[in-house]
């Protein structure tokens, strides 16, 4: 259960308290004594902490030092970081709530310190029984005379500067869902009950949902979803979700589309070594457009979405996809398998082509698509690349850098379509080694008809060791980063 921020005007009691200060002589006389303060600010300066905690035996109290030489971005994230720290230590201490008191009106940085703690209280506990490590803050309250008196300019949007704790909640709620999803085996989640759990979330926020069965994507003639999913006993599924409000913009919509790889043992071309291990995360791209979608419903966002979500799992059965055979796809053309582990790109493939029917202003994918991705960025940022996008791009990595969900661009340039040439087929689905993250996008560009931005989710989708709020497992990267996108579009002066 993910703790509830909630915003208060009520006078502070003996609790666990957080207080929020950027100046030493705004330290509260009614909180600290003398000597408190000449430690906490030891501490701070000193010592280099940011986070400084007095335990006062029923209860805890610690300062949370904005250091404002930083750039917004970063400070916004050291908030986040610090909110993650504290949550650790109120969760050890078995606390189930806490204040935060924002004692000079840094509502960005307390609102991002809470985001911070809620985030960093994320466990996936299905399959766990030991009651004893389960985290018990259940919820934050922030006690702010700048947030109380704007309470009333929020308007559903960040368009005021600040998200609302609404929509906070929202997201901090969604992003845990998707972690959920990403987080869950192949032996308690298939293609088909991916969908029903999409279906089902999805439904309850006011998003419509079709789930496309293996009849249909064999009629629609989705090569690439077939093709992957025949080494496998369990049906491949194509879910489309829209979201269409009254007050919709752009005209036109915008697609999102998210690879949905179950399980990934990389088929005929079979994973060596510990390469399989967490691929149940291989549909980590859907789960965020899933969770997008949901987000977008909830916080009643004025932009028309459409979700596109192809998930099968990658086998190596009796009759799987091997090289060397040759896929059609729905718009012609012909792809020879060279690797049957290059899967991701034939369903995204499938799905750009069907995007092309909604004539989109914008088509944004989202894969944990290669290695090359991992090793040029490490878990820090998703490789962007862009057709007729770069406006919109310019846009997404402002919004990456506001959330910290950074997104770093490369170039599309012509050449590196050339090792993607078939002496038998229009395109084989692996080129060159070199710049593969590049080349698989250069794949997939074939593929559109529209202003298109790909995003490499492969580093920070999943991680392996803890990061802060971040967590270990699955991240949630980029329902964040296309929230916050989204909704400086609809905020957007030209609108």
């Amino acid at each position: 259960m993910i703790p509830e921020i909630k915003i208060s005007s009520r006078e502070q009691e003996l609790e666990n308290l957080v207080v929020v200060v950027s100046r030493w002589n705004k330290l509260p006389g009614g909180i600290f004594n003398q000597a408190e303060k000449n430690y906490l600010r030891q501490q701070v300066e000193a010592e280099g902490k940011s986070v400084v905690t007095l335990n006062r035996i029923t209860y805890q109290v610690f300062l949370f030092f904005i250091r404002k030489e930083q750039d917004p971005e970063k400070r916004l994230e050291g908030c986040r970081k610090g909110g993650a720290e504290i949550a650790r230590s109120l969760n050890d201490q078995k606390a189930e709530r806490v204040a935060v008191f924002d004692v000079e009106g840094n509502g960005d940085e307390a609102l991002a310190l809470a985001e911070g703690m809620a985030l960093g209280s994320y466990q996936y506990l299905r399959f766990r029984k030991d009651g004893k490590k389960v985290n018990t803050l259940r919820e934050i309250e922030i006690y702010s005379g700048f947030l109380s008196a704007t309470i009333d300019d929020f308007d559903g949007n960040p368009g005021s500067g600040i998200i609302s704790p609404l929509n906070l909640n929202t997201l901090v709620g969604t992003v845990s869902w998707c972690r959920d999803l990403t987080n869950t085996p192949n032996s308690h989640q298939t293609a088909t009950s991916f969908a029903l759990e999409v279906e089902r979330e999805a439904s309850q926020a006011g998003v419509s949902v079709e789930i496309l069965n293996k009849s249909r994507l064999q009629a629609l003639k989705m090569g690439g979803i077939m093709a992957v999913n025949r080494g496998s006993m369990e049906p491949p599924v194509f879910i489309v979700a829209e979201w269409k409000p009254a007050n919709a913009i752009p005209a036109k919509p915008i697609v999102l589309v998210g690879k949905g790889v179950i399980y990934d043992s990389g088929g005929m071309n079979l994973k060596p070594g510990n390469s399989m291990q967490n691929m149940k995360h291989d549909m980590a791209g859907a789960a965020a457009v899933a969770a997008t979608m949901v987000a977008a419903a909830r916080a009643n966002l004025p932009v028309h979405l459409v979700g596109l979500m192809p998930a099968t799992d990658n086998r190596p059965g009796p009759n799987a996809m091997v090289s060397g055979d040759v896929i059609t796809f729905q718009d012609g053309t012909t792809v020879e398998v060279v690797d049957t582990d290059a899967e991701g790109r034939l369903l995204l493939a499938d799905a750009l082509c069907y995007a092309q029917k909604y004539d989109p202003a914008l088509v944004i994918d989202l894969a944990t698509l290669t290695g090359s991705a991992v090793r040029a960025l490490g878990p820090y940022g998703a490789a962007a690349m862009q057709k007729d996008a770069a406006q919109e791009l310019g846009l997404l990595k402002q919004s990456g850098q506001q959330v910290f969900e950074r997104v770093v661009e490369f170039p599309l340039w012509e050449e590196y379509g050339e090792s993607l040439k078939s002496e038998i087929a229009d395109l084989k689905n692996l080129g060159t080694p070199e710049a593969g993250l590049i080349i698989a996008a250069k794949f997939l560009e074939h593929f559109t008809r529209y202003p298109y931005i790909h995003l490499d989710i492969a580093g920070p989708a999943f991680l392996d060791k803890p990061d802060s709020y971040r967590g270990t497992g699955g991240t949630g990267f980029g329902v964040r980063l296309l929230f916050n996108f989204l909704s400086n579009l609809a905020n957007r002066p030209s609108r």
